[in-house]
């Protein structure tokens, strides 16, 4: 039986706020509470390869072209299976009103208006924003890719320091108002979490160590990819942060994490310096448990993050064509990678994706395999 709760904000973050503002002792104390007793109370409900095959019959088999204007701009699509253009979201934000219980009180279902309330209708635009990309760029429907519906909590508990998927749903903290912000603002954010439910629904990699850190930094693939998109972006335009809108201003630090930079999205007197390593000479040793991060899986997945950041820049347009691709059809193809797989596996597993789809040796390989060298990991050349 398998447990879980992913958020955004680690839990060594938390333990130093705690530690340094004792008037935040208590929230930020319920929210490490927290976090530890959902992981306990609340299986998840998702399996590996759903009826036998990733996204219900999705993979590398065939790959329908269409043309989309969307964000003001148009753009290729690429697919496995081809989404109808009149499917939509199922979308529904719940208030929690500052309580615990899940979900709370329906407030806006799918295809109503916008509410007088901020966090609602920011958890609504991300919940369909990145229902958007997985649809429309990559041709699956929902997170299980069978029209699974995207449901959210917003303003759970008090000054709760955090968001995250719990298997089933999100679930969205209004942070402290000292040093974090609520937690729909950063649409990165809301894909990041969602896409903890697609990795569930596909790879489902294991939260610890490497394929934990590998968990995390695909989320945040899909967040900036879906931060990109919403902003029409190109790889050079994006800033690539994750979380870019969470700090308040007493924090010193621009977000949680850089994807182009690991190790420098802050360095703050409370809340400490960016612990992630961009590169595999300085990869973190920890202990595999949840005292450790469970390994360090927020503080190593800088190194596929700052691989990602290498390859999409070396392509240039738009990250989520080709790069985007290749990440997608590694997850969702079945047999593609182990739940259990470690750096080089998940990297070797692109390089196959890489040359499936766009051809051996071609510009899309031979940039991967650069992007991969430059954080200290080498995928063996074919013979």
């Amino acid at each position: 039986m398998t447990y879980l709760r992913c958020s955004i904000i680690p839990p060594y973050v938390l333990r130093r706020l705690a530690q340094a503002e004792p008037g935040l002792a208590d929230a930020v104390g319920f929210a490490l509470d927290d976090g530890a007793s959902v992981r306990h109370r609340r299986e998840l409900t998702g399996t590996r390869w759903p009826d036998g095959d990733p996204g219900g019959g999705q993979g590398i088999i065939a790959w329908p072209m269409q043309q989309r204007a969307g964000a003001g701009a148009e753009r290729q699509v690429v697919g496995a299976v081809e989404v109808p253009a009149s499917a939509t979201p199922d979308r529904s934000v719940h208030d929690a009103q500052q309580r615990t219980e899940l979900p709370g009180r329906l407030v806006r279902a799918e295809g109503q208006p916008p509410t007088a309330d901020a966090s609602v209708d920011e958890a609504y635009d991300g919940l369909g924003a990145t229902w958007e990309v997985l649809a429309r760029v990559y041709g699956r429907d929902s997170l299980d890719g069978r029209g699974l519906p995207l449901l959210a909590t917003v303003h759970y508990g008090r000054s709760y320091d955090n968001a995250f998927w719990d298997g089933r749903q999100m679930v969205f903290g209004d942070g402290d108002g000292v040093y974090f912000v609520g937690f729909t603002r950063s649409v990165d954010v809301v894909a990041h979490e969602l896409a903890h439910g697609l990795t569930q629904y596909t790879a489902g990699l294991t939260y610890v160590g490497q394929p934990g850190a590998l968990n995390e930094s695909a989320s945040d693939v899909w967040g900036s990819l879906v931060r990109q998109w919403v902003r029409g972006q190109t790889v050079e335009e994006a800033d690539w942060l994750i979380g870019a809108e969470l700090f308040t201003d007493r924090v010193q630090g621009v977000a949680l994490r850089s994807m182009a930079a690991p190790g420098t999205a802050y360095d703050d007197p409370v809340l400490g310096r960016d612990p992630q390593p961009g590169h595999m000479d300085d990869y973190v040793v920890l202990p595999h448990d949840a005292d450790n991060d469970n390994g360090g899986v927020h503080v190593n997945s800088g190194i596929p993050n700052r691989a990602f950041h290498l390859f999409a820049t070396a392509l240039g347009g738009h990250a989520w064509e080709r790069a985007g691709q290749v990440w997608f059809d590694t997850m969702t193809t079945r047999g593609s990678i182990p739940r259990d797989a470690d750096f080089l596996r998940f990297a070797a597993a692109t390089v196959t994706a890489a040359e499936r789809r766009y051809g051996e040796r071609g510009e899309v390989e031979q940039a991967l395999r650069s992007a991969w060298a430059g954080v200290g990991i080498e995928v063996a050349a074919r013979v």
